[in-house]
């Protein structure tokens, strides 16, 4: 089964002939059209909100995109913080969820009034005595276990995120006691889930919990942060997820559980992955054979540039541009430069024979692609565009340069003393 592409082959070389790949390039029209969608499903819950997370795709153009579209943003770090300060996300409009936080990313993230999602109970303590806390505070939940579940986040009992059910209630009756005002609760307990039920089981279980610490503390959850860990189809015969049947699935659960309570609760989303995951694209160029025990492809890219194959032996899709109806009757491993025998794209792929000089796309790419970039054995990292509705090829983020490279290491200086 073939992976269809937004663009044409003659798209692509237009493109190729004025940039040279490697190259990101995003689908404008696919990520509005996602994000809209998302809202719709969740339309009927007026508080509802979807806070990016930032991490999957770091990139201010993207995030003005998303915050023209009414979105948010979940951030980790000062600069993510910052990035969303340049483009105009601040206030609550950011929820900061981080983990072994230093004290400058939480003084910052107060200072500009996002809303700090506390990942310990031990960090009220060490929030109260280097910044203040603050009138609003989320807290992330870890239950140990749960029905779905995948191997990027593991199994709850080991994994470092979020606090124990006791630790969970003890957060927040000590919070009400320093006088925080307005509390929330968060969980993100899978990654990359394509079952329909993830969000609604997960609400569920929420849903129920907020009105256990209303009733054993006197504490009411204003808002349940879902998180993101909603999927997308990285394999051809995956189906994706259906978001208006989530958002129903999840309206049924809260008109079975919050309604009866006489309580209304904000929903917030932190997709990542499923916004921009399935409208990102590699394209890479076919550079060299090798034939030896097996057959290689060599690319322009590495794992420098995507390293998700590398690091969780993820399957990207390929498609050979203009090969698209091609019989795919060639085993090869599709590699990169690196000196790591994990730098490789596909191991065993059957695709359409490559010619040297042929475009490969790489699919799915969108999230924790460039993002997760960096610079072994000196790769200089790719430029990312926006392809805009309006036909238009848009750079976003140049390539990296020699320059760039040695930017924070004085070259000359430390050879001088050699």
């Amino acid at each position: 089964m073939e992976k269809t592409l937004p663009f044409t082959k003659q798209d692509a070389l237009r493109w190729t002939a004025e940039h040279p790949t490697p190259f990101y390039v995003y689908d404008e029209r696919g990520i509005e059209k996602c994000v809209t969608d998302l809202y719709k499903a969740f339309a009927w819950n007026e508080g509802f909100k979807e806070y990016f997370a930032v991490k999957a795709l770091p990139n201010p153009a993207i995030l003005r995109l998303l915050k023209s579209l009414g979105c948010g943003a979940d951030c980790a770090s000062v600069p993510e913080l910052v990035l969303c300060e340049k483009v105009g996300i601040q206030g609550e409009d950011i929820m900061f969820s981080s983990n072994e936080t230093t004290e400058t990313e939480y003084r910052t993230a107060k200072a500009m009034g996002a809303i700090l999602n506390l990942d310990d109970i031990t960090h009220i303590e060490f929030v109260e005595n280097t910044v203040g806390l603050p009138d609003t505070v989320c807290c992330r939940y870890n239950p140990g276990s749960f029905q779905i579940t995948n191997d990027i986040m593991g199994h709850l009992y080991d994994t470092k995120f979020g606090m124990t059910l006791p630790q969970l209630k003890e957060a927040y009756r000590v919070l009400k006691e320093k006088g925080v005002k307005r509390f929330g609760l968060h969980a993100m307990l899978a990654s990359c889930s394509l079952d329909d039920n993830y969000y609604p089981n997960l609400a569920r279980e929420l849903f129920r919990l907020i009105l256990e610490i209303r009733e054993e503390i006197g504490v009411t959850i204003e808002f349940v942060d879902l998180s993101g860990g909603i999927g997308i189809p990285y394999l051809p015969q995956e189906k994706p997820v259906d978001i208006m049947k989530i958002g129903a699935m999840v309206r049924e659960v809260y008109d079975q559980v919050i309604t009866p309570a006489g309580m209304k609760v904000a929903l917030f989303t932190e997709m990542g992955r499923y916004i921009t995951g399935p409208y990102g694209y590699l394209l890479t160029t076919a550079i060299h054979y090798k034939h030896i025990y097996k057959e290689y492809v060599g690319v322009d890219a590495s794992c420098c540039d995507l390293m998700r194959p590398a690091m969780y032996g993820a399957y990207h899709h390929l498609t050979v541009l203009g090969k698209e109806n091609a019989p795919k009757d060639t085993k090869v491993d599709v590699v990169g430069s690196l000196c790591e025998n994990n730098d490789k794209f596909a191991v065993d792929r059957l695709l359409p024979r490559i010619d040297l000089g042929d475009l490969l796309v790489i699919h799915d790419a969108g999230a924790h692609g460039h993002a997760m970039g960096y610079n072994y054995n000196g790769k200089l990292r790719c430029a990312e565009y926006l392809w805009k509705k309006d036909g238009s090829f848009q750079m976003i983020r140049r390539a990296e340069t020699l320059d760039d490279y040695f930017v924070t290491l004085d070259v000359d200086e430390e050879f001088s003393k050699q």
